[in-house]
């Protein structure tokens, strides 16, 4: 599976945020929208994530208060990012080398989207609830001289 079929089932909502906004406006849009990231702009090109753990390390380091620190002093300027084309396999394997909770999906230059660890988590869940579907419909279509031959073969008698 690829980072676009996520993005085409999450849709296209997109939450940013400048370089030079307060902090403060930045955490009130993280709250009222319930999200854990913003993707931060500079100019019209990708400059960096800020996450609910730089927020959060932000906070700490400011005595408990975001005060008047602004985006830039505080996000991940140097975030991991993906493209559509990149296979699933990939992006969990760079989300867990680098503890990465969101990615900015790029084509080129040009902000995509944004996948999160739990989209990552639910298309796995997803294809594994279909995999055991389809193999539980599989057993439950087996035919019936292939099964009283294999369970024979279990109990060790011979087949009738």
């Amino acid at each position: 599976m690829k980072v676009s079929q996520i993005l085409t089932a999450k849709g296209g909502t997109l939450f940013t945020v400048s370089c030079e906004s307060p902090l403060a406006e930045a955490v009130q849009t993280m709250a009222d929208k319930d999200i854990g990231s913003l993707v931060v702009m500079d100019h019209g090109e990708l400059a960096g994530m800020l996450t609910f753990r730089e927020v959060i390390q932000a906070v700490v380091r400011n005595g408990g208060s975001v005060g008047t620190m602004i985006v830039r002093t505080v996000m991940d300027d140097s975030p991991l990012t993906c493209t559509p084309d990149t296979d699933m396999d990939e992006v969990r394997r760079m989300m867990l080398g680098r503890h990465a909770r969101y990615m900015p999906v790029m084509t080129q230059r040009t902000l995509m989207g944004v996948i999160s660890f739990y989209d990552v988590a639910k298309v796995v869940v997803d294809s594994q609830d279909f995999e055991n579907r389809m193999l539980k419909a599989y057993i439950r279509d087996w035919p019936a001289e292939e099964q009283t031959q294999a369970e024979s073969a279990a109990s060790g008698s011979p087949a009738a």
